[in-house]
């Protein structure tokens, strides 16, 4: 059985839909990880055959107040997960972020090149990714970027939401990434766990291909929405700097992620990025 730490997030809910009964998801109510012994006994009962983090703390601002949370969530609890299966020799696979690179330049990050976040959010990521290496084991650390499902929140929902209320908005447009799907997160992650080895251990890049601006993704969704069927009241996106709006933490200019070492080592590269927002929203139109 392969245990989902984690519930009610957009990946852990992916996860679910790609593993089905071969997963069972833990959230909090499930599993205490203030409590490592506690914790431990748990996962002991369910005799996992490999753990699946998809749990993190996401407030990218408020962990600029509360520093102490974002580093136990992001940085303790993903150390003892990975030591956890390193002791018993089963697979871990933790998710990431391109926030632990200080978001300069315009060349896509790749695994090799210095990290350096600049905000607590970014640091408490890179404290986690430290602490799964320095346990060893069969592991996988997949970092990411901008990603968007059916569920939780997310920036297509929300841009979806805003879209049928508000005639003009204004969207950032000096930060560059990849939108990346958690359907795809979720099978990239089937695809390791069949062919891991311990020799494959380490951090890779997985995003869907391709790069756009914040709003040059806010315009590709409403104008696939109005395709698919949505009655969307917004006429005007307005691109604007990051410096028209200000944030408690600063988000990186550049959030391009190479992913080729992904692609060398498991043979597996995501679809462009608008392909898997046009399936995202086919899903969400044809149940709501």
């Amino acid at each position: 059985m392969i245990v989902v730490i984690g519930k009610s997030g957009q990946l852990a809910q992916a996860l679910k839909n790609v593993f089905l009964e071969r997963c069972v998801l833990l959230g909090r109510s499930d599993i205490d990880l203030r409590d490592f012994k506690s914790a431990s006994a748990t996962l002991k009962k369910l005799n996992p055959t490999a753990i699946i983090n998809a749990s993190a703390y996401t407030f990218v601002d408020k962990a600029e107040t509360e520093v102490d949370e974002a580093h136990f969530l992001n940085g303790a609890v993903p150390g003892f997960l990975a030591q956890y299966c390193a002791t018993l020799g089963i697979p871990f696979v933790h998710y990431s972020t391109d926030y632990v690179f200080d978001g300069t330049g315009e060349e896509p990050w790749t695994e090799s090149d210095p990290t350096g976040p600049v905000g607590v959010y970014g640091k408490s990521k890179l404290a986690g990714e430290q602490a799964v290496l320095a346990a060893g084991g069969q592991f996988v650390i997949l970092r990411t970027s901008w990603v968007f499902s059916e569920t939780g929140t997310n920036f297509v929902k929300t841009m979806l939401r805003l879209g049928m209320e508000r005639e003009s908005l204004k969207v950032v447009d000096d930060q560059i990434g990849a939108p990346t799907y958690a359907g795809d997160l979720a099978l990239t992650t089937e695809e390791i766990l069949e062919s891991l080895t311990t020799g494959q251990s380490g951090i890779y890049h997985c995003t869907n291909s391709g790069e756009v601006s914040w709003k040059g993704f806010a315009q590709e969704i409403f104008n696939q929405a109005r395709d698919i069927g949505f009655k969307l009241k917004v006429k005007s996106v307005e691109g604007i700097p990051s410096s028209e709006y200000p944030t408690a933490a600063r988000r990186p200019l550049n959030s391009r992620l190479d992913n080729e070492e992904l692609d060398m080592t498991f043979g597996i590269s995501l679809p462009p990025w608008q392909e898997s927002l046009r399936l995202c929203l086919e899903n969400i139109y044809e149940n709501n």
